[in-house]
């Protein structure tokens, strides 16, 4: 089947992302309206866990958008199965860059060079911030910084989606050197601005720790929970037309594999970090770690070990279990689960020596999920389920055909 041929399939999205829509908009008013009565009585605990929900949500925006940026690269059905997902999700960048402002205005209670100096006991920090913030972490330079960061994500996100869209309609142009033109540069790209977003954002909760993977730790984060998330939506969508009829086994095998790679990525990542500075045991470096193994803390690091680590790899190594939607989506759920506690587990420390959940921790992100899933699912809902007349399409669509038949 070519490109220019009509689809025979109705690739619609199917009633219920609205739906879901509509209720992720209602969970999300109801859960904001708690999360603002907590940042009028607790806003120290209420901007901690709004940093944390807001990297967790970043991270399946900017994870999509470069998983599609690789699958342009690569090409395959794998990645043309989820494609519209995946766009969907980059699409809700423009409305993490508004999300971004209460991080902003929470600056001065997040971050301890953003405070005046004087209130600092510790000489030594005290010197080593009148030092950095004379350079960079200044708090036009961290805003600055970000709307730069948001420039980027969002101007590659609309190249992308600008293409993208152009390949619903027979007679469409073919793009796939467009999409390759900026896929290349734009992975390098994300590369370079989510390390040292993560650098402004996270690392600097503590000025006095320097890690240099830790921009790649982050990253492979984001496309860990964004293949993860296009595996809960993608099961989600299966139990109607078309997404019945386009997932095959060999494209969620495809899925599994990638969880599965980037799953060793991350443990590769995190056991590097913590090999490099238990080998260097330099004062700068040890205080991260130093923070994490006491005071209850140490449990999360225990518990990450062996349950977004272990016990993943191990079931992904079973093709029969990465060839099933049907299971490989509960262990999907689960590490977008195990996503929020590692990010948890990076921020909260930061803030207090013994393990602490707050109610801010679990209702904030909540709410800030609420309204992205809206945001999301009406993205969704927008645009065809497959681009029907790409080039590719024909790798989706053509076993499909024959189904159908």
């Amino acid at each position: 089947m070519s490109a220019a041929t009509a689809p025979l399939l109705d690739l619609t999205a199917p009633e219920v992302v609205r739906k879901i829509s509509q209720r992720s908009l209602v969970i999300g008013a109801v859960f904001a309206v708690i999360a603002a009565v907590l940042a009028f009585i607790r806003p120290d605990e209420f901007y901690r866990a709004y940093l944390l929900g807001f990297m967790c949500w970043l991270g399946v925006a900017l994870g999509s958008m470069a998983i599609l940026m690789i699958r342009h690269l690569t090409g395959g059905g794998w990645g043309t199965v989820i494609r519209r997902i995946l766009g969907a999700a980059m699409r809700t960048l423009p409305l993490l860059a508004i999300l971004f402002i209460p991080v902003i205005l929470g600056i001065h209670r997040l971050y301890i060079w953003a405070q005046p100096l004087g209130n600092i006991e510790d000489k030594h920090l005290r010197e080593h911030l009148e030092k950095i913030t004379q350079t960079y972490l200044t708090v036009n330079g961290f805003i600055i910084r970000a709307i730069f960061y948001f420039a980027i994500w969002n101007l590659l996100s609309y190249l992308l989606s600008k293409w993208s869209k152009q390949t619903d309609h027979a007679g469409a142009p073919d793009n796939s050197e467009r999409f390759k033109a900026v896929a290349g540069p734009g992975l390098i790209l994300y590369g370079f601005t989510i390390s040292f977003a993560a650098i402004d954002w996270v690392m600097s909760l503590d000025p006095s720790w320097i890690s240099t993977i830790f921009g790649l730790l982050i990253l492979i984060g984001e496309v860990l929970s964004a293949m993860c998330f296009a595996v809960v939506v993608e099961r989600i969508l299966f139990n109607y037309k078309p997404m019945s009829e386009m997932l095959t086994p060999d494209f969620v095998h495809d899925h599994g594999k990638w969880m599965l790679t980037f799953i060793m990525v991350w443990a590769y990542f995190s056991f590097s970090q913590w090999l490099i500075i238990w080998a260097g045991n330099l004062p700068s470096e040890i205080t991260f770690y130093l923070r994490r193994l006491h005071g209850g803390w140490e449990s999360i690091g225990l518990f990450l070990v062996v349950f977004a680590f272990v016990i993943p790899f191990a079931m992904l190594l079973s093709r029969p279990f990465k060839r099933d939607i049907r299971r490989l989506v509960w262990l999907a759920a689960w590490l977008l689960l195990m996503r929020y506690l590692d990010l948890f587990w990076i921020i909260e420390p930061n803030f207090s020596k013994t393990l602490v959940l707050t109610l801010a921790d679990v209702v904030v992100p909540i709410a800030i999920g609420g309204i992205w899933l809206w945001y999301f699912f009406r993205n969704l809902s927008l645009l065809p389920l497959l681009p029907a007349y790409d080039p590719d399409a024909h790798e989706v669509l053509q076993p499909a055909h024959e189904t159908h038949a």
